[in-house]
């Protein structure tokens, strides 16, 4: 498994705080037969199952805590794979700038016409 180091720390951070709310699941995470790097093979095997490649983070920690809590689970084999951890950016709509490639600007072009100059006619025009 080549998952990113953020992915770790991330399983980690979750289990440790989980661990702290939580003081019925607390006992699991010192289980002898369990290990951070088992549950990090045994995710990677579940979502290799569903034939996804993205998740949402309450997926992935639900993994987690299952690893921890369900004595069944034996130590998961190899999985050859990358795994990384995106966190959206916020973006900011007030201070994103405008790029000549976007397409609601091209939508309606604003096209100025000159106005006709007004001529006057004289007395000596007529």
């Amino acid at each position: 498994m080549n998952g990113s180091e953020k992915f770790k720390i991330r399983i980690e951070n979750f289990l440790k705080e989980k661990s702290l709310s939580d003081t019925a699941f607390a006992p699991m995470l010192e289980k002898a037969s369990k290990n951070v790097e088992n549950c990090l093979k045994y995710i990677i095997a579940e979502v290799r199952k569903t034939g996804l490649c993205a998740f949402d983070d309450s997926e992935i920690f639900d993994m987690a805590m299952k690893y921890y809590t369900d004595d069944t689970i034996g130590i998961p084999s190899e999985i050859k794979c990358k795994v990384m951890v995106n966190q959206p950016e916020k973006i900011d709509l007030f201070s994103a700038p405008i790029t000549s490639n976007d397409t609601t600007l091209q939508k309606n072009p604003v096209i100025k016409t000159p106005k006709p100059t007004q001529t006057t006619l004289t007395l000596f025009d007529l």
